[in-house]
């Protein structure tokens, strides 16, 4: 299974990433799941998978292919494309084309192959924004309403995110945020495994401006599970009922 979250903020975007993939209790894997393609100072996208991971890889090759073309083409290319909106559409139409593809050679075993991404990034002069992209290759967009976007197993994580996240959140709070939302998740999830990617875009800049990859030893993120466990056990000692 898999875990991701990203944040849109005032003051940029926090995405975080599980890496642990699994075809049943014997076939655990470890795969990146967290791409971003930039062009610094001209626009910068990141792009968080979860699914099937023949799906994922090759609608990523498929993109990549795109963009690295010496003579791109804007409909197909996400770094060509003049605008984030027109970035989720190529993404959601590559994947609704792998997924259908991919279904089409498992047919005979009754099995479908589906995944859903989260796409996010900003060109310059426009404003940042991020989608999550469904298999059939349709989107819904983060708002001020909802400024965090979840997919894979995400129903964990999903409630500190419910009561802290909103646009106003730092880049700092938000990147504690989205480390305690994939905590909760590891926690109660053996599906869901390090190392992370974690990612930070701050606004204007076009480029990714932090990117570290948080393998199961780091003393950091263990001294802040700890950390919010203990909170966790204090607050419930001193409520009462």
């Amino acid at each position: 299974m898999t875990y991701c979250v990203g944040l849109l903020l005032d003051a940029g975007i926090v995405l975080l990433s599980d890496t642990r993939t699994n075809a049943g209790l014997d076939n655990i894997a470890t795969y990146r799941k967290m791409f971003t393609f930039e062009e610094p100072g001209e626009r910068v996208i990141a792009i968080m998978t979860a699914g099937s991971l023949s799906v994922t890889q090759t609608t990523l090759a498929r993109l990549d292919e795109a963009a690295r073309d010496l003579e791109p083409d804007p409909a197909k290319s996400i770094l060509h494309a003049e605008t984030m909106l027109q970035v989720a559409e190529i993404v959601g139409n590559t994947l609704s084309d792998v997924a259908s593809d991919v279904s089409s050679k498992m047919g005979k075993s009754g099995e479908n192959a589906s995944a859903t991404l989260i796409v996010a990034g900003q060109r310059r002069g426009g404003r940042m924004r991020m989608f999550l992209v469904y298999p059939e290759g349709n989107f819904i967009e983060a708002t001020a309403d909802t400024p965090f976007l979840q997919i894979g197993e995400h129903k964990y994580g999903k409630p500190i995110l419910d009561r802290v996240a909103t646009p106003k959140t730092t880049l700092s709070d938000a990147r504690k945020a989205v480390l305690l939302s994939m905590d909760s998740t590891l926690r109660s999830n053996l599906s869901v495994g390090m190392p992370l990617d974690l990612a930070v875009i701050e606004r204007d800049a076009c480029r990714v401006t932090e990117q570290l990859r948080i393998e199961p030893h780091d003393e950091a993120f263990q001294e802040m599970s700890r950390a919010w466990s203990e909170a966790l056990r204090n607050a419930f000692r001193q409520i009462e009922i």
